[in-house]
């Protein structure tokens, strides 16, 4: 059903609908009551996660997101899920779909302004950390640890290049630091491996994943063996916010976090909102150039998916783009799609988003197309799996297939070894969600990432010779408890 026919519908009957459609998907749910504003004491608005069983998978997927429908990056079997308000499930109804109420929450209450201080301990929403704090973080490492630091700027966000405030975009290199380390060079003495996090700004559990590997490389330099012969070795580059200016418009809301997925820019769409299904920007990992547009994104500038206006027409991908190509040699020669990068290749990049539980790696745009280093991808991806307890696969093998992001770019232009980690609670601990109990992150999340980051990154001088039965040989060695460690 076309957005011009849905918007054509009578008021009268989408209230009616709601009426008989929500109360029984609640109850069915189990679900609470909406909370009290502690600033007001009054009722809060409700947002939902709603389960919708497909058919055809990919074609229902194409369906609700050229709906405009906020689909989740998750799924159970052939069910995906859609986070909306009370709305939302009438337009599953109308749209063909028979949604139930997996999930309530309420709906978060922007503040005036965002938090905006300059110490790192600068948070909100119990603990997660703020742009300006996760940059204090890399000045404070870099300061400390002059020999195993470096920051660097690599570009300015939508917002400061149009001179609306906005930040910078800050990377920082760590490694035991000999002559020619941390420079912008694609000749690098040593391999790379390189973490982001936050390109989808609403997901917090990725920038805190970051905070803590630098933490960690650092820290345990010189008394962990594995990390300092790791240091030793290879250059670890960390971007701790992709996308500075979402997460800025997520801290406004404070304990309230505004579930802001995009950048900010708002060329293509300044009359959209800032909620959940109508929310100004582009998604940063749907408008890489590579096989842009060819699935899972839409083309409407309020849309969740919105892949923008062109392909890279988005300065903080131009600017990460660019560090790529700064950090790594071009290797794969062929622009076919099954053309491989060697196998002596190096170096290795992995982006983490929440909250499927799954490791992904190319083609995303199309997992009926394999690449010339599926084996060793797949390999490296099963090894990370059983340390996490991910799923792994392709995209559109275990979630759904969908074009422009980061890791397809990685791989496509440069040959470079290329996931995305989908951090998710797959042990029903409670942890679910983009912005779950902030204990979570030390009591369950990064006990999980810390041997699967140590693992992939040991894999970074010669990521495409890893076979199965050598990544079934080499697990990540046992490990001090991360939480203990003081973070």
């Amino acid at each position: 059903m076309s957005r011009t026919r849905l918007a054509g519908i009578a008021a009268g009957a989408v209230v009616a609908l709601a009426a008989t459609l929500l109360p029984q998907a609640v109850t069915a749910a189990h679900a609470s009551p909406p909370a009290a504003d502690p600033a007001s004491g009054t009722a809060r608005a409700t947002d939902y996660v709603y389960r919708i069983h497909t058919h055809d998978l990919e074609h229902d997927a194409r369906t609700l997101i050229a709906g405009g429908y906020d689909l989740l990056e998750r799924r159970q079997g052939a069910d995906l899920f859609v986070m909306g308000d009370a709305t939302t499930g009438v337009r599953l109804r109308l749209a063909g779909f028979d949604p139930t109420v997996d999930k309530t929450m309420p709906a978060p209450v922007p503040l005036a302004t965002r938090p905006h201080g300059t110490g790192v301990n600068d948070t909100f929403d119990g603990g997660y950390h703020t742009v300006d704090a996760q940059y204090a973080h890399l000045n404070q490492v870099a300061a400390r640890y002059p020999g195993l630091a470096t920051v660097v700027t690599y570009g300015q966000s939508w917002l400061k290049q149009h001179g609306r405030g906005g930040e910078d975009l800050k990377a920082i290199c760590v490694t035991k630091m000999n002559q020619g380390d941390c420079g912008l060079n694609p000749d690098s003495p040593k391999p790379r491996f390189f973490l982001m996090s936050q390109i989808h700004a609403r997901e917090l559990t990725t920038g805190e994943m970051a905070w803590r590997w630098i933490d960690e490389l650092t820290s345990q330099y010189g008394k962990d063996p594995a990390i300092t012969n790791l240091m030793n070795t290879t250059e670890m580059w960390v971007v701790p916010d992709a996308n500075p200016d979402g997460v800025d418009m997520v801290a406004r809301g404070g304990n309230h976090p505004v579930l802001q997925r995009k950048n900010a820019d708002n060329a293509q769409g300044s009359g959209c909102g800032t909620g959940e299904s109508n929310q100004i920007g582009v998604d940063l990992n749907r408008n890489a150039g590579t096989h842009w547009d060819t699935s899972g994104t839409s083309d409407q500038p309020c849309d969740e998916e919105y892949g923008g206006p062109s392909a890279d027409s988005e300065v903080e991908n131009t600017a990460l783009e660019q560090l790529f190509r700064e950090l790594y040699p071009a290797v794969r020669t062929g622009s076919g799609v099954t053309d491989p990068a060697p196998d002596t290749a190096r170096g290795m990049m992995i982006t983490l988003h929440s909250d499927a539980g799954m490791v992904l790696f190319p083609w995303e745009y199309d997992s009926t197309v394999h690449t010339g280093n599926d084996t060793a991808l797949r390999a490296l991806a099963q090894q990370m799996g059983s340390i996490t307890g991910f799923q792994y696969g392709q995209a559109g093998e275990i979630l759904y297939d969908a074009s422009g992001g980061t890791d397809d770019w990685t791989y496509d232009k440069l040959g470079l070894a290329s996931f995305t980690i989908e951090i998710g609670n797959v042990d029903n601990r409670g942890c679910d969600g983009f912005t779950p109990r902030y204990s979570c992150q030390d009591s369950y999340f990064w006990p999980k990432m810390e041997p699967a980051l140590l693992y992939v990154a040991q894999h970074a001088a010669t990521p495409y010779k890893t076979t199965a039965a050598s990544a079934r040989k080499a697990p990540a060695p046992a490990r001090t408890t991360p939480a203990t460690r003081g973070h």
